[in-house]
């Protein structure tokens, strides 16, 4: 479900949401992402779609806001994924 890059992203970037690592390896990333159910959304406006669906309050957020969230990491190659913490 999650590809390289995406796990990769993830595993360097996951203390952005949470104080200390929980995963060390792809198969600990993938196992972890699973389990959180994150999503990969593949532009910023799949990334607010989602928050919208959410019910998450963006009232007064723009599109910049929404894609530094702690939730969101930018995976490099136009996609984001998001975990919720």
């Amino acid at each position: 479900m999650y590809d390289e890059a995406v796990l990769k992203c993830f595993l360097e970037n996951q203390e952005q949401l949470f104080p200390e690592r929980v995963a060390e390896t792809m198969e600990e990333a993938e196992d972890f992402l699973e389990e959180c159910m994150a999503v990969v959304a593949g532009s910023p406006r799949e990334v607010w779609e989602y928050f919208d669906e959410q019910g998450i309050d963006m009232e007064d957020a723009d599109e910049e806001g929404i894609l530094s969230a702690d939730e969101v990491f930018e995976v490099g190659d136009g996609r984001y994924l998001i975990v919720e913490g």
